[in-house]
């Protein structure tokens, strides 16, 4: 569905990503994981244009998205939820969900996806009324989750949701990722626990200083070397 051949990005004169090829399967869940710097969030950033790619290509059934504005993505189906959440903190719960239906050919379906989006986070809805800047870490991961399937992506790219949540938070997440998946979602996920990360997976991608370092189905990853390759300089 999503194939990512070569390629090389970065900030200005800098380079993070070192000819980087992955595929992305329609119906399974990605992850890619790496040590702090590895270059895991700029390969989404350049996959949703956010960082323009200096070389290589990136497509998706086979279009190329090279010179796609990032606003023009979830019009193709593409949504990215961001490492930190970022929700509009002086918007309500509601407001910031009704945003997520942003292209044009799904704002009909915005109060039946509002729906869908209660009903799998049920703690929204008691706060839908509600600042989201009052929110837990938790219940902001929730909006920005639902944000994020309110324009019903095909691709959901996801970046470090687990990131300052409680355990028990973290649990109802992946518990989350596990329905999307069981939905035939297309999931990439960036994520910094390596055993929840490979146990939700169906492949799994391990960078190391802007280079992919291990390439393999979850089912076949063995975790001792994948830990051996993680922490290796």
């Amino acid at each position: 569905m999503i194939e990512i051949r070569d390629v090389r990005a970065g900030y200005g004169s800098i380079n993070i990503l070192w000819d980087v090829s992955l595929s992305v399967p329609k119906g399974k869940l990605t992850t890619i994981i790496g040590p702090n710097g590895a270059g895991k969030t700029t390969l989404l950033r350049t996959i949703m244009g956010i960082v323009p790619a200096s070389a290589g290509t990136i497509t998706l059934d086979g279009q190329a998205l090279a010179g796609t504005p990032t606003w023009d993505m979830p019009g193709l189906g593409m949504v990215m939820i961001p490492e930190g959440r970022m929700i509009f903190k002086d918007m309500t719960v509601e407001e910031n969900l009704m945003l997520g239906a942003f292209p044009r050919s799904k704002r009909a379906e915005a109060k039946t996806r509002l729906e869908h989006a209660y009903a799998m986070f049920p703690r929204l809805r008691e706060r839908r009324k509600q600042a989201a800047g009052t929110l837990s870490g938790g219940e902001a991961q929730m909006v920005a989750m639902a944000r994020g399937l309110m324009s019903d992506p095909r691709v959901l790219i996801i970046d470090e949701p687990s990131l300052g949540l409680a355990p028990v938070i973290v649990n109802e997440l992946f518990q989350t990722l596990a329905r999307l998946k069981d939905e035939g979602r297309t999931i990439i996920l960036v994520e910094q626990s390596t055993h929840r990360a490979v146990g939700v997976a169906d492949q799994v991608y391990l960078m190391q200083t802007g280079r992919v370092v291990l390439d393999m189905p979850a089912s076949e990853v063995d975790m001792e070397r994948l830990h051996d390759l993680y922490f290796a300089h």
